[in-house]
Order: structure tokens, then C-alpha cells, then sequence
């Protein structure tokens, strides 16, 4: 395998590599294959510590290469790692030898650059979720893996439970009858960011520049630095694509869907307070396949909490903007999935995925399913065997479930604001939808939002050609728009596909 100087790799925006794709015997002559894989984890300061973990719990596989743009992070996380090491800068560390595989849980804005640049400089990706921060680059990071013939593991970790594929086969083998309908649910607090009244500083320790990388280099305008990127749209995508993904992903396996669902439309806000958020807090999506999926996704509590109009503080942990106020639940259930079917329903809490329960349709447990498996040793499993077909979460079907929820979140930027009465003549015979809807309405209600009065937006409902993964129809043109950004340079995504 030809190896790139680091001069010539930072020369241009893109790693360029002397072949294409791996061969056999070329992969034989990478020390990963017959001995220890050399990983480098990418985005240190949340998920990133846990991938730390895992991948150095697995026999013959070695941490050799942290990098985060925040060098206060990655200080204090290499401590626990004083071999391996730091990077600063995402292309340095590729030009660096020594590197088989990199682990990418860096900001969502990041992902696909940062993954197609490790496959063109030869690396194997374990990337986080959601893969992309929009359509067009899942397609790109996919295109990348056929072109440089590397494997790319989705890090959506229910796809290594063995409780869920359990519970799948159950069902499929018809003790329930068929499956109804789909939940996909996401009760999670979420406070408030609190509104600045203009540019913050950054903190002295983050290279700025690196951090926005394919996003426009704006001022900051949030309180807290990390974490909080999440909540807008430059950089993330919501909870929906956050915590929600993994719901969705989950209900996917039970359904047996491969493409994204042909009709969408969504109805949500950003209830509860005046901040620098700009994602929907509050948003539940209806993804028309043959079988309805539908995603619910509430960010405040049961009741107003003294978090209602609080901002975490700059000092405040990765997640910090998580309260412990009481949440909504449904058949006790807050996070995680209901799998609503003919002769009752499958329980999948979303703590570790080790575990599904089956509920007759008096709500009586009739069924347990235990178990998980690592998801990163599948990875690396992969890796040293070369198959993908042994990977347990490949990136095409990780772009889908993240493909669905980037589809809502385009509903609901191309909707308008309606209020109740409105919303409920627009999803009339729509059972499911009108069930859903009636709940979050007692919801904003307990919260003291009231929807005769207020207005949420309902999403533009829209129709998908799964092939080609654009929307069709007379009112296509906003949505579309929507499925790829505009990239600063030299931070340009390539188009491969």
C-alpha cells in the first residue's frame, strides 16, 4: 500500500491514494491483518471516550492515535493513553503511519468528509451516528466505500444485540400475527441553551476553524461549547437524529425496510422557551411505509420543571442538558421502541439493547429475549476477515435510518405554522397519526402550551422515490434543496456518486 507523505496530504483537501481499492495480498501486507489492529479515534469529549473503551478491550487491538480540535480534551483523555498519539488536525493524523482503522464520533458536520478522507488514505471507518448530516453525503460515504474498497461499520449498536434479532425472528415466525405499527420513541429532557445576546468567545483551547471544517465559519452563538451543537441545524440535527436514530433504526430491523419510506410528513416546534436552539424539541413523524413507522420525539417533561428556561453552564459535561425531571411514557416506555403487533406488542428499552420483552395484548409478559454483542468487535471482525457481509451495521443501511430522520427534519423546515383544529383536518382517516397527535397535544398542554391558541408546524408532506432518494411531486423543489449543503472550503465533501 503506497503511503502519503503528510506534506502531501495537507497540500490538498482531499488524501490522494495510488490505488483505488485493496487487494488480497495487498491487505496481507498491512500489519492489521495478521497482527494487531491500530485504531485512532476521532472526537474524543462524549462518544469518542467510549470507543476509547471498547476498542481497547478487544485482544489484539491497540489504541495508537487520539485526535480532537479541543487540545483541553484531548489532554486530559490521553492521559489514560500515553501511547498513543495526539492529533490536532483530522489530516495529520491520516498522513501518519501506523493507523488501520479510524473511529470517527466527531460532530455530525464532520462525518462523511472526515470518513471518505480515512478511505481514501486506506483506513476502515466505524462511524457514528447519524452517518451524514444529510442525504447526499450518505450516498458519497457509500460511493467512497465501494471506490477504495474499505468497510465502514454504522454506529448504531442495537445491530449487534442478540435480543433484538431474537425477538425479530419470534415475531416473523408469527407468534404475534404480523406487526401494525412501528414507535419509535424518544422522551428525553432537553433544557433549555439559554439565549446569548450576541457572538460568544470560544474557548482558547478549540481550533475554531477545524472545528466548523465544511460548515460556515459564523460566530458562536451558543452558551455552552460542546454538546449543544446538536440543537443546530449547521451542525447537527436534532434529537430526532440523535437519540432518534437508534429508535429508528431498531424499528427498521423489525420491519424489514431497506430504502427510505415513500411518504413523510412530520408536525413538532421548539417548545417551551425563547434560546439559541433551532431544532425541533418537539417532533413526531410519520414515515408511510406499507407497515407505518412513526418516530415521537419530546424534549421537555411530564410537567414544567425549574430547567424549563436554563442553560447549562459552560463547565457542564457532554449531555449535561439532560434533566432528571419526570418524563411522559407510553406503555412504559420513554426511550426505545414499541412494535405494535396483531397479538401484542415487543418492548425494546433503549439502555443496552441487551434486552426485548414480549406483551400479550392484555399486557401481560409472555416472553423475554437477552443478550448483546459487541459492536465494535464485529468491526474489528470484519476488518481482519475482509468480509462485509460480517459487519453488523454496514453504512448503506445506516444511511437510511438516518436517511429517515433527515427526511422529517425536511418536512418540518418546509412546513408552516397551523394550529390544532388545522393540523387535525390535514390528518383525517390517518388513525395512527391522529392517536399520536392527540397524546402530544395533552403533552404541550401539561407544559402549558396550548395549540387553539399557539401553532406547530406541519411538516410538507412529501414523497419520496426510494431509488434515487430525491422527492417527487409539485411541491418537491424546497425539499429537495435541503438534501445537500454548501461547503466551505477546502472542507468540500467530493461528489463519488
Amino acid at each position: 500500500m503506497s503511503r502519503l507523505t503528510r506534506r502531501a496530504f495537507l497540500k490538498s483537501t482531499a488524501v490522494v491514494t495510488a490505488g483505488a481499492a485493496l487487494s488480497a495480498r495487498s491487505w496481507g501486507q498491512v500489519s492489521g491483518a495478521n497482527g494487531d489492529i491500530r485504531v485512532a479515534v476521532a472526537g474524543i469529549n462524549s462518544r469518542g471516550k467510549n470507543l476509547i473503551t471498547e476498542a481497547s478491550r478487544i485482544p489484539g487491538v491497540r489504541v495508537v492515535a487520539l485526535c480532537d480540535v479541543d487540545t483541553a480534551v484531548l489532554d486530559a483523555v490521553a492521559k489514560g493513553y500515553p501511547d498513543a498519539k495526539k492529533f490536532v488536525d483530522f489530516r495529520e493524523m491520516l498522513a501518519a503511519p501506523g493507523i488501520d482503522v479510524v473511529a470517527i464520533a466527531t460532530p455530525n458536520h464532520q462525518h462523511a468528509l472526515q470518513a471518505i478522507w480515512a478511505m481514501e488514505a486506506g483506513k476502515d471507518v466505524f462511524l457514528e451516528k447519524p452517518v451524514a448530516h444529510d442525504i447526499w453525503e450518505g450516498q458519497q460515504i457509500v460511493a467512497a466505500s465501494a471506490k477504495y474498497g474499505r468497510l465502514v461499520q454504522a454506529g448504531t449498536q442495537s445491530r449487534s444485540s442478540t435480543a433484538i434479532a431474537e425477538a425479530i425472528a419470534w415475531v416473523r415466525a408469527g407468534n404475534f400475527g404480523k406487526i401494525t405499527l412501528a414507535r419509535a420513541l424518544c422522551y428525553k429532557r432537553r433544557t433549555s441553551l439559554g439565549k446569548t445576546t450576541g457572538p460568544q468567545a470560544v474557548p482558547s483551547t478549540v481550533n475554531y476553524d477545524l472545528w466548523c471544517g465544511p460548515a460556515p465559519l459564523a460566530p458562536l452563538r451558543r452558551s455552552r461549547f460542546h454538546y449543544d451543537w446538536h440543537w443546530q441545524w449547521a451542525t447537527g440535527n436534532g434529537d430526532v437524529a440523535n437519540q432518534g436514530n437508534h429508535q429508528t433504526d431498531v424499528a427498521l430491523r423489525f420491519l424489514g425496510e431497506t430504502a427510505l419510506a415513500p411518504h413523510v410528513f412530520t408536525v413538532g416546534g421548539r417548545f417551551g422557551y425563547v434560546d439559541d436552539g433551532q431544532t425541533p424539541n418537539t417532533l413526531i413523524s410519520m414515515l408511510a411505509y406499507p407497515t407505518p413507522l412513526i418516530i415521537e420525539v419530546r424534549g421537555l417533561g411530564s410537567k414544567p420543571d425549574i430547567y424549563s428556561n436554563m442553560a447549562m453552564g459552560p463547565g457542564g459535561s457532554a449531555g449535561a442538558n439532560t434533566s432528571a425531571a419526570t418524563m411522559d411514557s407510553l406503555q412504559g416506555m420513554a426511550i426505545g421502541n414499541l412494535i405494535q403487533c396483531e397479538g401484542g406488542y415487543i418492548a425494546v428499552p433503549a439502555v443496552d439493547y441487551s434486552l426485548a420483552q414480549a406483551y400479550d395484548r392484555d399486557g401481560k409478559l409472555v416472553k423475554e429475549f437477552k443478550g448483546v454483542e459487541g459492536h465494535m468487535a464485529n468491526f474489528i471482525g470484519a476488518v481482519r476477515s475482509r468480509k462485509a457481509a460480517e459487519l453488523n451495521a454496514p453504512v448503506r443501511q445506516g444511511c437510511i435510518s438516518g436517511g429517515l430522520c433527515h427526511c422529517s427534519n425536511i418536512s418540518y423546515l418546509t412546513g408552516r405554522g397551523l394550529r390544532a383544529g388545522e393540523i387535525r383536518e390535514r390528518i383525517q382517516g390517518n388513525v395512527p397519526f391522529i392517536e399520536t397527535f392527540g397524546r402530544l397535544n395533552e403533552h404541550l398542554a401539561a407544559n402549558g402550551i396550548d395549540l387553539t391558541k399557539d401553532t406547530a408546524t406541519f411538516g410538507l408532506p412529501l414523497t419520496v422515490e426510494p431509488k434515487t432518494e430525491r422527492f417527487t411531486g409539485s411541491d418537491a423543489a424546497p425539499a429537495n434543496a435541503l438534501l445537500r449543503r454548501e461547503y466551505r472550503k477546502p472542507f468540500v465533501v467530493p461528489q463519488l456518486a
